[in-house]
């Protein structure tokens, strides 16, 4: 992949070196009414890209921003979440403990059982 990285951007660089020789006239930049600047058009076309890559740039770091915004938001609720189950968890378990105490132990449901049948014959 670097490899195909690397000649994409030789085969830019050596366009725009041509692009450079080709065209030394002089071009006129209109900043604000009054303020003009005359460079030639190579010049223009780099601080052009030089302006949109600042510009692309800092828009990726907003849109990295807002998807941090967004995921830390998530795992907030999913905590949440967490937490709302872990505790009904725990009321079930004291539910089911509760419960086992209710209910007589299995020994002796097996010897009532045996005294029914030996009570039975």
């Amino acid at each position: 992949m670097r490899q195909l990285n690397f000649v994409i951007i030789f085969i830019l660089c050596l366009a725009f070196g041509f692009f450079t020789l080709e065209n030394t006239e002089l071009g006129t930049i209109y900043l604000v009414p009054g303020l003009q600047v005359q460079a030639p058009i190579a010049v223009e076309l780099l601080l052009a890209l030089g302006i949109g890559a600042t510009f692309a740039w800092l828009y990726s770091i907003w849109t990295r921003l807002q998807r941090l915004i967004i995921y830390s938001q998530q795992v907030r609720k999913k905590n949440v979440q967490i937490k709302e189950l872990e505790h009904k968890v725990e009321q079930y378990q004291a539910e089911i403990q509760s419960l086992q105490l209710a209910l007589p132990p299995a020994g002796d449901s097996l010897k009532g059982k045996e005294e029914v049948k030996a009570i039975a014959k």
